[in-house]
């Protein structure tokens, strides 16, 4: 075969692959680029509406009294009770070696000063991040015959909690807290919003928890 032929033949397969080279990138692109929309979108709403149980996902506490971030979700959660959308509040959240209160128990025991009754509150002490607690919650669900859940975190978690829940059976939604340290400037919204939206894309491939150590996302 000549030169030039076997360089003719070259030239189209290298197009081919110049294509298909392009093409995954713009999938990857739309991909990537329609998780962060969805990621900002559920941020934005609150579906907030009647249901058995509010879960509210841990965050640090320090010697039983809430971090700012943690007391953003307690404060969204009794204010879901008080307006009546739900008779149980589920705390979330272990505790760090060392700690003398869990993340669920501080919580727990927050909602109680600010008056809730504590017959009313199931502190769920179980899991290291957001799948093994929502695991832990769908499980005492099953068992207690609830079926319906409101998702209290921060906004930009509150797409891949939801989608952790409804994988476990329960038909949930989020209501997100608006206040905290999470939510106080555009530099560190976009900073959560690119974290969320590879975590979610992570969870979808692997089902496997993101761990983002430190803010009570992972």
């Amino acid at each position: 075969m000549s030169p030039h032929r076997a360089a003719h033949r070259r030239r189209p397969a290298g197009r081919v692959f110049g294509r298909v080279l392009v093409g995954a990138l713009l999938v990857a692109l739309l991909v990537i680029g329609g998780t962060a929309f969805r990621v900002w979108q559920v941020a934005r709403a609150d579906d907030r509406r009647p249901v058995d149980i509010v879960i509210v996902l841990g965050a640090a506490q320090y010697h039983g009294k809430p971090s700012d971030v943690l007391a953003a979700r307690l404060e969204q959660a009794l204010e879901l009770h008080q307006d009546g959308l739900t008779k149980y509040i589920v705390t979330v959240g272990g505790r760090l070696p060392g700690d003398a209160f869990t993340e669920a128990q501080a919580g727990k025991k927050w909602l109680t000063e600010n008056g809730v009754p504590a017959e009313k509150i199931v502190d769920v002490d179980v899991g290291s991040d957001t799948l093994g607690s929502l695991q832990a919650v769908a499980d005492i669900s099953q068992q207690r015959g609830w079926t319906s859940a409101l998702i209290v975190s921060d906004p930009w978690h509150s797409l891949r909690a939801r989608t952790m829940a409804s994988d476990f059976g329960l038909d949930a939604w989020a209501s997100p807290a608006r206040s905290g340290p999470v939510v106080q400037t555009r530099e560190v919204q976009f900073k959560y919003i690119v974290r969320e939206t590879g975590a979610l894309l992570y969870y979808r491939l692997t089902h496997a928890p993101a761990e983002i150590a430190g803010d009570g996302l992972g």
